[in-house]
């Protein structure tokens, strides 16, 4: 599997997503179906997109029934066009229904994000921007959903408050100031990690510069005035990250790369996607 120490986790929460659906039973399937009833459901897309999640689909029906034998077709980022089979699963009915949909909606949902940020990577195409993600994510999906991100060509930006300084405009606020906030950054964090500050103005990224941030984030530039902080930021500090950020779309996002910055994070990857149309349909065996 792909998330290595992270399966034990996603188990539990596979089996929390399955007690929430199913309760004390799939009533449908129960009073239609015969007990011992064995199908092959083919799992197909009913759209062109990125594919992503398939190993999470998989554990689903793990989970749901270990008898079941799941057998993906495609592999995680790869291109499909509608019609496409992505995977069969086969063996009890019962159990085949009853998993369905969790495993749909979490293909659908993690395949959606993989095939918004492929377009945004295509938008960038030939530049040496880097697209990241936001925490903008679903909550309890921030794992999975930051998995989708890099299967779709982006890379992620920090997991959690916890991993990263990032001062931002309330934290500005709180502190009375860019050199009061980094200040007090610095004298408590270790030596290995990185200070971010998010600007607003060439004034606010003249304080970045003289606090000795590691990253300065441009947030809602106008191109000109985010081209002549790019400019600044490098001339001064080459070894500066600069980050754009705000209303990036895929109109904006090759104009805001062209300014010169190194990395573009974009929260529209994984708060305003499409899910990928995915579908499962049985063929019909005997019962067993």
């Amino acid at each position: 599997m792909m998330f290595n120490g992270y399966n034990e986790a996603l188990v539990e929460s596979i089996r929390g997503w399955l007690k929430e659906d199913v309760g004390s039973g799939d009533i449908t399937t129960g009073v239609t179906i015969p007990h011992g009833h064995e199908s092959k459901g083919i799992i197909h897309a009913k759209q062109d997109g990125i594919i992503a999640g398939m190993p999470v689909a998989q554990l689903v029906f793990e989970v749901v029934d270990p008898a079941l034998t799941f057998t993906p077709l495609v592999k995680d980022g790869q291109s499909v066009t509608k019609g496409a089979i992505l995977a069969e699963v086969e063996g009890s009915t019962h159990s085949i229904l009853t998993g369905e949909r969790l495993a749909l909606n979490l293909l659908q949902r993690l395949s959606g994000i993989a095939t918004r940020t492929r377009s945004f990577v295509d938008a960038l195409g030939g530049l040496p921007t880097r697209l990241v993600d936001t925490r903008k994510t679903t909550p309890g999906h921030r794992m999975l959903e930051k998995y989708a991100v890099r299967t779709g060509g982006g890379a992620n930006h920090r997991f959690g408050l916890y991993d990263a300084v990032m001062i931002k405009d309330n934290h500005i606020k709180g502190a009375g100031g860019i050199a009061q906030a980094v200040s007090r950054a610095r004298a408590n964090i270790p030596h290995t990690m990185t200070i971010e500050v998010e600007t607003e103005s060439l004034e606010q990224v003249g304080e970045a510069l003289k606090a000795g941030v590691d990253i300065i984030m441009l947030d809602n530039m106008a191109p000109d005035l985010m081209k002549e902080a790019v400019k600044r930021i490098k001339a001064k500090a080459p070894h500066v990250t600069v980050e754009a950020s705000g209303n990036v779309s895929l109109n904006t996002i090759r104009g805001i790369a062209e300014c010169g910055v190194d990395v573009i994070s974009v929260g529209r990857l994984t708060y305003s996607f499409e899910s990928l149309d995915i579908s499962l349909d049985l063929n019909e065996k005997k019962e067993g």
